[in-house]
């Protein structure tokens, strides 16, 4: 029980400091929070190259996979991989093919959301 708190723990303080640092980000820069996500997902990708973000997804698992680091970093893997298998070719199907289940999931739940929810404008 111990260990599965502080697994919790883990996954919530690395999360928590990503979201954090998001929010430094918006509120004291004048970053857009277009800029601020694409800033996140090229983190990821080159903390991923230079090993420091498996280091980091294996101490908090989806407390780092499932922000947007997390996904810049599952793009790097998947070029990587695929570069390893199909050579050049994989740099242009690498992160598509492995983020292709997160964006399909995204797509399908925005869609749900649209016809349970009636959204309106600011």
């Amino acid at each position: 029980m111990k260990e599965l708190v502080l697994e919790y723990l883990k996954v919530f303080v690395v999360g928590g400091l990503i979201c954090v640092i998001g929010q430094i980000l918006l509120d004291k820069t004048k970053l857009t929070s277009a800029r601020i996500l694409v800033l996140f997902v090229v983190a990821g990708c080159f903390l991923g190259a230079i090993g420091i973000y498996e280091k980091l997804a294996d101490f908090a698992g989806a407390g780092a996979t499932v922000p947007l680091p997390g996904f810049g970093y599952n793009l790097y893997k998947g070029v990587c991989a695929e570069i390893d298998q199909n050579g050049f070719l994989g740099v242009f199907t690498g992160g598509i093919k492995a983020a292709a289940a997160g964006v399909a999931a995204a797509i399908i739940f925005g869609f749900l959301a649209s016809l349970l929810f009636n959204a309106k404008e600011k």
